[in-house]
């Protein structure tokens, strides 16, 4: 008769959630780990470098929205599709920004573990010493008449001249040592990783709270702190116009020397800066001396030519010093283009606008006028006059420093007159309207620069390169030794060896470390002497 075993209890299942939750704790922590691992970081930080290659080779809105524009021009088919994938916007982008978070929140992972471990290991003694020394690479014997305790004595006070944490212990085979130095490579190690997070942290920082703005100034005039004055700028996305600094620039003087083949030796502007209200303090800038001012920097990134005009109208009325800055089209001779427009002229139904070609050292050949040379020795400029509607109130943007081409295909402007003058010369209009050319005056290009993480980035570069180099020429050693009786009865055996990593030869500065000890043993004063005899007290 068979008997039928009882039924065994089904094994209880964890409820859906919690199974799921676990599985999804899981991969989230591999997916930490492999993020955190120091072979992602250095990956991401080659992706980073790999990203700012497109922001180096095509031109950025930040920078130079009109090199932006003519990008535009000069390519309409390509750059609807660069522009689709932030490649104008490379520093600004989501991608961008993702790997740069990425690489940052890799670096926190990585870089924390490991200074919390090592803070533990600074206050941990050297390990015990091996059981078999002997197998180690670099290991040796060395004999002493001295006994085992005296021995290890001159084993730790050379090893403490090196600097070395030593350890004795009692092992089963006699007294030994530890030894260890050179936490200091990994500190710089830490350091390194470290400094690498402040360095991202400085950037963004000055991303997020820096701005920048760009402006030409024409000697005699200045420009006060204020994104409604620059040309263009750029600011972070935590900047408010509200929290610009105060400062004001006037350009006094602006003086650009050459060498003998024309090419440019130096660039200084004497300016004068302070607050709105204030007198302000006279200095002298240049391209690589700018002025700083709490954290404040202008810089003159580049001059140019401003042709002075006058202007008289036929009822009498005269318009007198009609500066505007011309941009050079030839860098080398610094001709230049630019445009004057008059759009409210009392008495005048049209408005007047003058473009115009400018040579320092003007040469007409051909009938076209160029430039010979960079300096102002002989300046003319060559102008076309229109009359009409300049198009100003009608919201669409303009540059100043052209004319709208589509207001002459319409017919709106009609040009009324063209001619080369020089200082002093004029051109008669056929209304009666007279242009003079005065003169000329130089600007300067000026960029006015706010970053508050450049002090942060300034000490974290500096650390990064001690921690490299700390990382790069410290070694990190550790000595054992082992004192056993000589087997024939007569004085010490003492086991050494070591290991050693980072730089250098482990072979020669073990041999050069026994050799030291050997004659340290050796040495008259670490010979045991004989204790005095005892001499009795007397009655």
């Amino acid at each position: 008769m068979s008997v039928e075993a009882p039924p065994r209890p089904a094994t209880p299942m964890p409820p859906d959630g919690s199974s799921a939750g676990s599985r999804l704790g899981g991969l989230l922590l591999r997916w930490w780990r492999r993020l955190t691992a120091m072979r992602t970081a250095i990956i991401l930080l080659f992706l980073l470098a790999l990203a700012a290659v497109p922001g180096s080779l095509l031109p950025q809105r930040s920078l130079s929205q009109n090199n932006v524009r003519q990008y535009f021009a000069d390519h309409p088919t390509l750059a609807p599709v660069l522009d689709d994938l932030y490649l104008f916007d490379v520093f600004s982008s989501p991608w961008f920004a993702a790997v740069y978070l990425l690489l940052f929140i890799s670096l926190i992972g990585c870089v924390v573990p490991r200074a919390l471990e090592h803070a533990r290991a600074l206050r941990t003694p050297p390990p015990p010493v091996p059981r078999n020394l002997l197998r180690l690479p670099d290991s040796g014997e060395l004999r002493s008449p001295l006994g085992d305790a005296a021995a290890l004595d001159v084993v730790e006070e050379e090893l403490r001249v090196r600097r070395y944490r030593v350890v004795r212990r009692d092992g089963a085979r006699g007294p030994e040592l530890s030894a260890e130095k050179g936490h200091l490579k990994e500190t710089g190690n830490l350091v390194f990783h470290l400094s690498l997070l402040a360095l991202l942290l400085g950037l963004a920082g000055g991303k997020l709270w820096g701005y920048e703005g760009s402006i030409l100034v024409t000697e005699g005039q200045g420009f006060c702190n204020a994104f409604q004055q620059y040309d263009t700028y750029s600011a972070g996305p935590l900047v408010d116009s509200g929290d610009l600094s105060a400062l004001c620039v006037d350009l006094e003087q602006f003086r650009a020397e050459y060498e003998e083949n024309l090419t440019a030796a130096s660039f200084t502007a004497d300016i004068r800066y302070g607050a709105p209200s204030a007198e302000g303090r006279a200095t002298t800038i240049g391209v690589n001396d700018p002025l700083r001012v709490d954290g404040d920097r202008v810089y003159v990134t580049g001059h140019g030519f401003s042709p002075t005009f006058t202007v008289t109208v036929p009822d009498g009325t005269t318009f007198t010093d009609l500066t505007v800055p011309f941009l050079p089209s030839d860098p080398q001779m610094m001709a230049s283009e630019g445009a004057l427009k008059l759009p409210d002229i009392p008495g005048q139904e049209e408005q007047l606008a003058l473009e115009g070609f400018f040579a320092p050292t003007g040469l007409v050949q051909g009938g076209l006028l160029t430039s010979v040379d960079p300096r102002p020795l002989a300046p003319q400029v060559a102008i076309f006059a229109y009359q009409g509607y300049l198009g100003l109130d009608s919201g669409l943007p303009q540059s100043v420093y052209s004319i709208d081409r589509s207001q002459i295909e319409r017919g709106r402007l009609t040009e009324v007159g063209a001619a080369n003058l020089a200082v002093g010369e004029s051109l008669d209009l056929p209304d009666g309207t007279r242009i003079t050319f005065s003169g000329v005056k130089e600007f300067a290009a000026m960029q006015f620069s706010h970053d508050p993480g450049q002090v942060w980035v300034l000490g974290s570069s500096i650390t990064l390169l001690a921690g490299l180099l700390g990382m790069l020429l410290l070694r990190r050693e550790r000595v054992f030794a082992r004192a056993e009786p000589a087997r024939d009865g007569g004085g010490t055996v003492l086991t050494l060896a070591s290991l050693t990593r980072g730089g250098g030869e482990s072979g020669s500065r073990f041999a050069i470390l026994s050799d030291d000890l050997r004659d340290a043993l050796d040495a008259p004063d670490a010979a045991p002497t004989a204790p005095e005899p005892e001499v009795p007290p007397r009655d």
